[in-house]
């Protein structure tokens, strides 16, 4: 993984397990790594995030799912939200998938779902 670099917003008190947050949250903190759970559409409309469902974050990408193509997509998507290179986005389970788990790399920008979901 990338080099770990200075965030814009600080990063709240590190979880330990992987997986949902125990709170219900959809994302959690590991030191510097932002880990989120997404529940994925592809062949969208618009490249989209939308609202926290139960303890996922609900993502909208155009890309259809061939070949791990929507996943991809989501992930350039994504790194340029949080404001981070694609490598410092990594898909740690459900390539193949609808329900993801993500870890990016110390972000220097959030969604508005993340304000939500303080």
């Amino acid at each position: 993984m990338a080099k770990a670099r200075k965030s814009a917003a600080p990063a709240p008190a590190a979880d330990a397990a992987a997986g949902p947050h125990p709170d219900g949250r959809f994302f959690h903190w590991e030191g510097e790594v932002l880990v989120v759970n997404i529940l994925g559409t592809p062949s969208a409309k618009l490249d989209k995030i939308g609202k926290p469902k139960d303890k996922q974050l609900k993502v909208s990408v155009t890309a259809d799912p061939v070949g791990g193509k929507a996943t991809d997509h989501m992930v350039k998507f994504l790194a340029r939200e949080f404001g981070v290179r694609t490598s410092d986005v990594e898909v740690v389970f459900g390539r193949m998938s609808v329900n993801k788990q993500l870890r990016i790399a110390s972000p220097t920008k959030f969604p508005r779902a993340f304000k939500l979901g303080e």
